[in-house]
């Protein structure tokens, strides 16, 4: 915003230079009206003459002084009666007797009729400035004492306080007191030299005109300054000057002005500035401030004190880049504009209101060789600037200039931007909040931005990744300018206003953001051709952080994520801006809902995921929740991976492992261990026939949770512990391996087995309520067992290699034991070479094809050879079945 800083008052300055040099030629402090604004001067030149050939004087005293002279080499009396006088010198005299002014011409003549005075050809005037007088005094300053010259006369003529005249053609009519001129006026002073073609001069309003053509050249310092207006008028008596199309010229640019009326003290100081018709300053670095109407007040040095601009104020500037293809342009637009400046006449303080609009547009080369454009646009009903006064460089060097150093807009701020690199689509970006403040660092670079009140971030990514996040209060923090290029940019896929990544970047040098207070985030992934829409990651938190250097937004203050069908709470949880991935530390609790995965919600009012099978957890129709001490959960893949001590459950099924991993694309159930002294667990729930696992092996008269004698058809319970399992719910199928626990472990309420894997075949949940058959299971419209108590029940148990069961005090090994919910029966086989075997102590060793063990009365039957044989190795019955 340096275009608004370029000078303004030099506008000012230098129009009083003019003023007061269109004075000393013109009035000298009403020296002309006293000199001829008397009706009775050529009466009185008439009376005073003494017929001589070769000389003639006049004199006009005042006191013991002489007020003015004039002298004449030679006088003619004309027929016409006209009087002629030659070679005219008039000198003016001050109240202290010194001569202060002298108007030579070659020929004057005066119409004694008309009662107006002609000078022929031309005139000159040497106007000088009484030492030590100040403009408006009546005393000269002195007594010793150091005079204050800051707004004396001698600021615009110099240190000689003289001012040479040239001019010719110059009328006054004696019935009006209207002097009058048409030719050019040349002036010249110390400081500089001007001129205009035509004046005229009303000795009793005190009313001065230059016609046209009005040129001013003069110096601020060492810097030339040129004024050209078209027009000129100075009211004496209300200090009042006007210029009409005015245009100045200096060093850092061009201010333009249709009207301007000019407001000066009795001191010569300019009090009030009035721009009509249009006001425009502009620099030479590309900057431009306009407005239909400008106001500014002087203090009494002439410096800017307040400025108001009104009509529709614009604000233009360009900065060029390192190559042609570089570079920032910024406009912005107003209705009004209040400007305040320091006593130095500096800008410090700009107040725009009724809907400010600030539209930047930027150019880079970044390091990796491709061009970077970005542009943000502001919006605010309200917005006020504060500047800074520095010290420029370059051609600048050792001058002071004005740089923004914050700002501030109030009732709702709307930030928008647009990036693109390369050939990339642009990445639109948004940040909105009710109050919004800006600080800006050297070169009036943006540093940080903190938002108050509905304050939120939106963007869109080039992939087509949709981002949201909101809160309380925002604060954003960017990378200094001099640092960009080395830094990639931290706005991944994505703010004004936000965060985002390498190919997007909404605000490309974002480098910390933090939202405190009811935040909330959403995250759609973009679209992938051929594949089901990933749901949205949706979070709220008491406060976020973002760091731009890893594109990372960090959630505390009792975060929670839902994602798709899982919602997860934890102390802390990290998102990733580059992949959307989620990672969660520390008390980590979240609830599988077995929702549809494409974020849609579940249909028909079940639970059910999109297979239509049961959920991914362990195929129940309830939500199932996991606890763990971390978790991540991987947008592209659809997989949530829960870690240290972790255990899922889903009404009695349940897993626990030192990692569990929740796959919803694939919808499966993984979890694993590397430690044998921490193995995997789970508690499976098996549907059971009547009377199944009642016997000597239940020593407390209850084999699962809910079955005792008196409730025989109560479903069991089967515990399997080994290396990993994986249930897959399109399958309905848990698979366990020993993995590095050995061997997988299988308990149900009469039997306990050991082998190399376990297959679990679960029922499908049904959704409860009538069509139970024997055993608690209904079937499907296809025949399949199907669980109707609403959770899922292992059907069958199959485990393989090294099978060893022990049951009831019998041990029995082979290759490989199914094990049936709906019959009880344990079915025990080997292969041709090692047949199954079991050891009774009561019987001794048995063997055969197949062996089965009757949980319902612990029984034990023979298969082989072609017939099937009964053994009589029940094993004792409880006391009180």
């Amino acid at each position: 915003m340096r275009f608004t800083i370029e000078r303004i008052r030099t506008l000012v300055v230098v129009a009083a230079a003019l003023l007061l040099v269109a004075l000393g030629i013109f009035l000298a402090r009403a020296k002309w009206k006293n000199l001829l604004s008397r009706r009775d001067l050529p009466q009185r030149l008439g009376l005073g003459i003494t017929e001589e050939s070769n000389g003639y004087s006049y004199s006009h005293n005042l006191g013991a002084h002489s007020k003015y002279k004039i002298h004449a080499a030679k006088e003619i009396h004309l027929k016409n009666d006209h009087v002629e006088l030659h070679d005219v010198v008039i000198e003016i005299y001050g109240e202290d007797g010194i001569q202060t002014d002298k108007i030579a011409g070659d020929e004057f003549e005066y119409d004694q009729k008309s009662g107006i005075a002609s000078a022929k050809g031309p005139v000159e005037m040497m106007l000088t400035r009484p030492p030590g007088t100040v403009v408006g005094s009546k005393k000269p300053a002195g007594n010793g004492k150091k005079v204050d010259r800051s707004h004396t006369v001698a600021d615009a003529l110099g240190d000689a306080g003289q001012v040479q005249v040239k001019t010719s053609g110059v009328s006054f009519d004696r019935n009006t007191g209207v002097l009058t001129t048409a030719q050019r006026v040349d002036f010249t002073m110390t400081q500089g030299s001007g001129s205009a073609v035509g004046a005229t001069y009303d000795s009793q309003r005190g009313y001065l005109t230059l016609v046209q053509a009005v040129e001013l050249t003069t110096y601020r310092g060492e810097d030339k300054v040129q004024i050209r207006a078209q027009h000129a008028e100075f009211d004496r008596g209300s200090q009042e000057c006007l210029l009409r199309a005015a245009t100045m010229d200096y060093r850092d640019g061009q201010t333009d002005a249709a009207q301007a009326k000019i407001l000066f003290r009795g001191d010569g100081s300019a009090a009030h500035l009035d721009a009509t018709g249009g006001f425009v300053v502009t620099t030479s670095t590309g900057g431009r401030l306009a407005s239909p109407t400008a106001a500014m007040d002087f203090d009494e040095h002439s410096q800017p004190r307040h400025g108001h601009l009104e009509g529709g104020v614009t604000m233009d500037s360009k900065q060029e880049g390192a190559s042609a293809q570089e570079g920032r342009t910024v406009h912005g637009a107003s209705p009004t504009a209040e400007l305040d400046f320091t006593a130095q006449g500096q800008l410090r303080h700009a107040h725009l209101e009724r809907g400010v609009t600030m539209q930047s547009e930027a150019s880079s080369l970044e390091s990796a060789g491709q061009m970077l454009h970005v542009s943000r646009t502001w919006r605010s009903p309200v917005a006020d600037v504060d500047f800074r006064t520095i010290k420029g460089g370059g051609q600048t060097a050792g001058k002071t200039q004005e740089e923004p150093e914050t700002i501030h807009g109030t009732g709702g701020v709307v930030i928008t931007s647009e990036s693109r690199r390369g050939n990339a689509p642009a990445v639109p970006a948004k940040m909105i909040a009710d109050d919004v403040t800006g600080t800006f660092g050297a070169g009036a670079t943006l540093r940080t931005l903190v938002g108050t009140g509905h304050a939120g971030m939106e963007q869109t990514t080039a992939t087509g990744a949709q981002q949201r996040a909101s809160g309380d209060r925002l604060t954003a923090q960017f990378v200094a300018e001099e640092e960009q290029g080395n830094v990639r940019s931290p706005v991944s896929k994505s703010k004004p206003g936000a965060p985002g990544g390498a190919e997007t970047a909404g605000a490309p040098n974002v480098q910390t953001a933090e939202l405190d207070g009811h935040v909330t985030l959403f995250e759609q992934p973009a679209a992938r051709p051929g594949a089901q829409p990933q749901p949205p990651l949706r979070g709220t938190a008491g406060k976020a952080v973002y760091e731009g250097a890893g594109e990372w937004l960090h959630l505390t203050l009792n975060p929670r994520i839902v994602n798709g069908g899982l919602e997860l709470t934890a102390d802390k949880v990290d998102v990733s801006r580059q992949s959307d991935d989620a990672f969660a530390h520390g008390n980590v609790k979240a609830t599988w809902t077995g929702g549809d995965s494409t974020g849609g919600g579940n249909q028909g009012g079940t639970n059910q995921s999109r297979t239509g099978q049961g959920s991914v957890a362990l195929g129940g129709n309830g939500p199932a929740h996991v606890i763990a001490a971390e978790a991540q959960m991987n947008q592209s893949t659809e997989e949530a991976i829960f870690r240290g001590h972790a255990r899922l459950w889903q009404q009695a099924n349940s897993v626990a492992a030192p990692e569990i991993v929740l796959n919803q694309q694939l919808q499966t159930l993984t979890a694993r261990t590397t430690d044998a002294a921490d193995p995997v667990r789970a508690v499976l729930l098996s549907q059971s026939a009547p009377g199944a696992g009642i016997g000597a092996g239940n020593t407390h008269g209850q084999g699962a949770a809910g079955r005792t004698a008196a409730n025989p058809e109560a479903p069991s319970v089967i515990r399997v512990r080994g290396g990993d399992l994986k249930y897959s719910a399109a399958e309905h199928r848990a698979v366990m391996h020993g993995g590095v626990a050995g061997a997988v472990v299988a308990e149900t309420g009469s039997a306990t087995s050991t082998s190399d894997t376990v297959d679990l075949l679960l029922a499908p949940a049904g959704k409860g309520g009538g069509g139970q058959a024997q055993g608690g299971q209904a079937q499907t419209a296809g025949g399949e067992a199907q669980s109707a108590s609403g959770q899922a029940q292992v059907d069958r148990m199959t485990a393989t290699g090294h099978v060893v069961l022990v049951s009831e005090g019998r041990r029995g090994t082979g290759e490989q034991l199914v094990y049936s919910g709906a019959t009880g029966d344990y079915v025990l086989t080997g292969t041709a070479a090692a047949r199954p075997r079991m050891t009774d102590p009561g019987r001794g060793n048995v063997t055969g094809e197949v062996l089965i063990f009757h949980s319902r009365d612990d029984s034990v039957s023979i298969e082989g050879g072609g017939h099937q044989t009964r053994t009589e190795t029940t094993a004792p019955q409880m006391h009180g079945r």
